[in-house]
């Protein structure tokens, strides 16, 4: 629209100069080497005009025949490159399907029409990874890295690989340097992260998930969450020889996440021991209202180690009350009723609990009230402890399908941090009465097992840390190869001749 209206007005202003050429006539005269040429100025300008015509057209093929070469190179660029970037195309759909003889093919196509580039590179390594040529894949990463350009993919790649041939050292310090040279690289900080989880290095832990919440790579509650588990694995470690840095790191932690039950235990029990019972109190309140759980309970209750057993009943009636009489508050309530020979208020207190399949702890604790008050072979107390060996397994720290009694900071299958939930194992698991036999066997060699359950839980990968392992370079691989992953009976420490029994009547 625009341009027609332009040339209109141009039309128009060229019609309008020419009439006014026209009303206004005027003569050209031309003196050259003794010759004088006049004529009309309509006819001059004609003749200039056609002139600069003549001129321009002669000037275009001069050019046209100057250029001729060039323009013949830079088609046949063109024509290769457009080729390049087809065997490209296709050898990416060729590794994508998993063609590795059609990648490799394209591959070679691509890096002979355009030369060295990065995705040329890239698809070279891809279809030697597919085919299995894994020096060749390292050789191709390895030619990226030196480029500056592609450095960084370079190190993702030579990472991947080193990871396939278990070479952790390796993969690490390609980690390292790919997290320097971009430190906005999602993967290489997880890496980063990972491996100062598997050495028990929380302090670089913490630094490395600081810069990425700095960095805007991990949302802030995201952030937080992993700033308090990293706090509190700190103090976990701290916590039998440097009290005071312990406390410390304990109470960073709950204040970034009250309801994080192994920091507001670990605080509970180093501020009760420095005597600040209010503090501490407090503490394990506000995460007991968030989380009820067995652990929060036993700090609770002893929190005053000079507390008589009235007492004790008493600072449980209070957790039940914060809670709204939860499960896990009923339990430590018939727990704590129990110690006092308060046999009726244990009772009503699990009362509750048994009207729809209760679980091992509820039947075990019944079975030790009966036994407490009526003897070790009353008819009641043996009933419940047939019941205990077929009844639904109580909550366990379970992540990535390893169960375990304690908290861990990361999964020792995957090496995830903050994987560890508190929740209900699978329904499908065997009970004690099945494993009896084993169980003896176990007990026959050393190995202590009270009512356990085995779950197959996947190999670990090499640096990932379990929640047994004594020594922060343990290997979980070793550990898994050795031992079966064993889920004990929720508070079996105190209940061992129970569980005894319930084997012996299954």
């Amino acid at each position: 629209m625009w341009r027609a209206l332009a040339f209109l007005a141009f039309l128009a202003l060229a019609a309008y100069g020419a009439v006014w050429i026209a009303d206004r006539p005027g003569t050209v005269t031309i003196v050259w080497n003794g010759y004088e040429i006049a004529t009309s100025l309509a006819v001059a300008l004609v003749g200039v005009l056609v002139a600069a015509i003549i001129v321009g057209l002669i000037w275009a093929v001069m050019r046209g025949v100057i250029n001729l070469p060039e323009f013949l190179v830079r088609g046949s660029r063109e024509r290769r490159r457009a080729k390049g970037l087809s065997a490209l195309s296709r050898g990416m759909v060729a590794v994508g399907s998993g063609d590795p003889l059609a990648a490799r093919r394209h591959a070679s196509d691509a890096e002979r029409l355009l030369g060295e580039q990065p995705l040329t590179l890239l698809l070279k390594a891809q279809a030697a990874q597919i085919s299995g040529d894994r020096q060749a894949a390292e050789s191709a990463f390895q030619r990226m890295v030196d480029d500056p350009e592609t450095r960084v993919l370079g190190l993702r790649g030579l990472f991947v690989e080193a990871r396939r041939r278990e070479d952790e050292v390796a993969a690490r310090a390609y980690a390292a340097e790919a997290a320097r040279l971009a430190p906005s690289v999602t993967w290489a900080n997880e890496a980063v992260l990972e491996a100062q989880c598997a050495d028990g290095d929380w302090t670089g832990a913490l630094e490395t998930v600081e810069r990425r919440g700095s960095l805007g790579l991990l949302d802030k509650s995201v952030a937080r969450r992993q700033r308090a588990v990293l706090l509190t694995a700190a103090a976990q470690r701290r916590e039998a020889g440097e009290p005071e840095a312990a406390t410390e790191r304990a109470l960073q932690a709950v204040k970034l996440a009250p309801g994080l039950v192994p920091a507001a235990c670990i605080a509970g029990r180093l501020l009760a021991r420095r005597g600040d019972l209010r503090k501490a109190a407090r503490i394990v309140e506000a995460a007991w209202k968030a989380n009820p759980h067995p652990d929060l309970a036993k700090v609770y209750l002893g929190l005053r180690t000079g507390d008589s057993v009235r007492d004790r009943l008493a600072r449980a009636e209070t957790l039940a009350k914060l809670s709204s009489w939860n499960p896990e508050a009923r339990l430590a309530v018939a727990q704590a009723a129990l110690d006092a020979r308060e046999f009726g208020q244990a009772r009503d207190a699990l009362k509750p609990l048994l009207a729809d399949r209760p679980t091992v702890r509820t039947c075990l604790l019944m079975a030790r009230i009966e036994e407490a008050e009526h003897g070790a072979n009353s008819g009641r107390a043996r009933e419940w402890l047939a019941r205990a060996a077929h009844a639904p397994r109580d909550p366990l720290w379970i992540a990535d399908g390893f169960a375990s009694e304690t908290w861990a900071p990361i999964s020792p299958v995957s090496g995830r941090l903050d994987a560890f939930e508190w929740r209900e194992p699978p329904n499908t698991l065997s009970g004690p009465s099945e494993l009896a036999e084993s169980d003896a066997g176990e007990a026959s060699k050393g190995t202590a097992i009270e009512g356990p359950v085995v779950l197959a839980a996947a190999k670990a990968p090499a640096g990932a840390v379990p929640p047994s392992a004594g020594s922060a370079g343990a290997s979980p691989a070793s550990v898994g190869a050795t031992n079966p992953v064993v889920l004990p009976v929720p508070g079996s420490a105190q209940d061992g001749p129970i569980e005894d029994k319930a084997r012996r009547i299954a």
